[in-house]
C-alpha cells in the first residue's frame, strides 16, 4: 500500500502531469511543441542545475570515501556487464541481427540523464537526501556501455567491421559528449566554488529547477509519443525486454548499493542509472559506429517504452525497494 501512495503521490507531480501532457497532445497530433533551441536549452540547464549541486554537496563532504570509489568502479563493472546480459537474452527472444542486437543491449547499459534528472527531483518530493559524489557516477556509465556494444557486433560478424578508421572519431565521440562534458564541468565548478558559489547561483538553479524541468518533460512527452506510433511492428519479446531489462539493472544496481553500505536516496539514485536506457549519447555513437543497426528498433524502444516505464512507475517503485530494503 505504502508504493501505491507513493506511486500516486509521483504522478500528481505538476512535471509527471506535464510529462502525460506531452503525450496526449503528441498522440491527438495536436500541434503543440517546444522549438528545438529551447528544447536544447531546457536539456543545458538541468543537466548544469544537477552537476553544479553535485559538486557542491562534494565539497561539503570531509574526505574521499571508500564508498565513493566503490560506486565508481561497479558503476563501470555495470555498465559493461549489462549490455552481456541484454544482448545475450536479445539473441535468445528475437529474432534482431546481431548488430540491432549489439546497439540494443549498449543502450540498456547507459544511462538516461532525463531519468535521473526526474529521479532527483522525486526524492526531494520524498524528503531523501543523496550524496552529491553519484552525479559523477552518472557520466561513467556511458562510454563503457558503448564500447562493449561495439566489441559484441564485432565478435558476431568481424568480417563485416571495420574499426580502425573511426576509432578516434568514435573516442571523441564519446569523451566528448556534450551532456557528459558540461554534467562533469559543472560538477568541478560547484566543487570549486563550493557553499559560496551556490549562494550566488541559488536564484537561477535552484529555485526555477522544478518549473524548468516540467517544461523539459512536457518536450519529452511530445517526443516519447511520436516514437510509440513506430511500436506497432514491435514483437512481444521485445516490447517485454524494454520493460524487464530496466529491472534487472535496478536489482543488480540495488545488490552493489547493499554491498557498498550507501543511504536510501543515493541507493535509489544509483538503481536509476542502472535501470535506464540512453536514447541521447548511445544513438549517436551507434549511428556512427554501427550503421547497420536498425535505429527504427532502438531509439523506440529506449524512448518510446523505458523512458516512460521509468518515469511514470520505475522511479517510485526503486525508491519503495530501496526504502524497503535498506531503511
Amino acid at each position: 500500500m505504502e508504493f501505491l501512495s507513493v506511486m500516486q503521490d509521483n504522478l500528481v507531480t505538476p512535471a509527471i502531469l506535464f510529462f502525460v501532457l506531452g503525450i496526449l497532445a503528441g498522440w491527438s497530433k495536436s500541434d503543440l511543441e517546444i522549438p528545438k533551441s529551447i528544447s536544447r536549452y531546457l536539456s543545458i540547464y538541468l543537466m548544469m542545475a544537477i552537476g553544479f549541486k553535485g559538486g557542491v554537496a562534494i565539497a561539503d563532504a570531509p574526505h574521499l570515501t571508500m564508498a565513493m570509489l566503490w560506486v565508481m568502479v561497479f558503476a563501470v563493472v555495470i555498465g559493461a556487464g549489462l549490455p552481456l546480459i541484454g544482448y545475450g537474452l536479445l539473441r535468445r527472444t528475437t529474432q534482431l541481427s546481431a548488430a540491432t542486437a549489439a546497439a540494443v543491449a549498449a543502450h540498456y547499459g547507459s544511462i538516461s540523464i532525463v531519468t535521473f534528472v526526474t529521479a532527483v527531483a522525486f526524492l526531494k518530493t520524498q524528503q531523501l537526501s543523496y550524496e552529491g559524489y553519484i552525479v559523477a557516477v552518472a557520466a561513467l556509465k556511458e562510454a563503457p556501455a558503448i564500447l562493449v556494444g561495439l566489441w559484441l557486433a564485432h565478435r558476431a560478424a568481424p568480417a563485416t567491421r571495420e574499426y580502425h578508421t573511426e576509432e578516434k572519431r568514435l573516442a571523441r565521440e564519446i569523451f566528448t559528449n556534450g551532456a557528459i562534458l558540461l554534467l562533469l564541468g559543472s560538477l568541478l565548478i560547484g566543487w570549486m566554488t563550493g557553499d559560496e558559489g551556490m549562494e550566488k547561483m541559488h536564484g537561477f538553479l535552484i529555485t526555477p529547477f522544478h518549473g524548468i524541468l516540467a517544461l523539459f518533460l512536457l518536450d519529452m512527452g511530445i517526443l516519447v509519443s511520436r516514437n510509440l506510433r513506430n511500436l506497432r511492428h514491435f514483437t512481444l519479446p521485445l516490447i517485454a525486454f524494454a520493460i524487464y531489462m530496466p529491472l534487472i539493472g535496478a536489482t543488480i544496481g540495488l545488490g552493489a548499493a547493499l554491498w557498498i553500505g550507501l543511504d536510501t536516496g543515493t541507493a535509489c539514485l544509483f538503481m536509476v542509472l542502472c535501470a535506464s536506457a540512453s536514447y541521447i549519447a548511445v544513438p549517436a555513437a551507434m549511428k556512427l559506429a554501427l550503421p547497420e543497426a536498425d535505429p527504427s528498433v532502438y531509439i523506440p524502444m529506449a524512448l518510446g517504452l523505458t523512458f516512460p516505464f521509468n518515469v511514470l512507475l520505475g522511479i517510485p517503485l526503486y525508491e519503495a525497494v530501496a526504502r524497503a530494503v535498506i531503511g
